[in-house]
């Protein structure tokens, strides 16, 4: 059964990014928004989606409000591409971790420029 779910929530994700490319709102249109993950309950009826956005964190706010607003639409669209009997309600979620992955490289490149970090010979 769990199989069952994931191969949904997988399905749920790539129509989602399919999706998003077609909306129409600025504030989603304008922003590097990527879906990272989806999880979909066991009766079908939610989809948890963690959306990463690529900006400044009032961008990544403006992202989420654009997003909750064309939440019917992505949903009929969802629904679409991903045949259930009900389309699930998508339930949006801002993932931070590609953008604190991205801090953590560039604070350890930045000591490796320094001297600071070790595995390196000193010259």
């Amino acid at each position: 059964m769990s199989t069952r779910i994931d191969r949904i929530s997988e399905e749920v994700m790539k129509a989602l990014a399919e999706a998003l490319r077609s909306v129409k709102d600025p504030r989603v249109q304008n922003a590097m928004v990527s879906v990272v993950h989806c999880d979909v309950t066991n009766d079908l009826r939610y989809a948890k989606c963690y959306i990463s956005v690529l900006g400044s964190e009032q961008q990544a706010k403006d992202v989420m409000k654009g997003l909750k607003s064309a939440a019917g639409w992505l949903r009929r669209e969802v629904g679409r591409k991903v045949q259930l009997r009900y389309a699930p309600e998508l339930v949006f979620e801002l993932d931070e971790s590609i953008t604190r992955g991205a801090h953590i490289s560039e604070m350890l490149h930045e000591l490796k420029n320094e001297g600071k970090l070790g595995g390196e010979d000193e010259e």
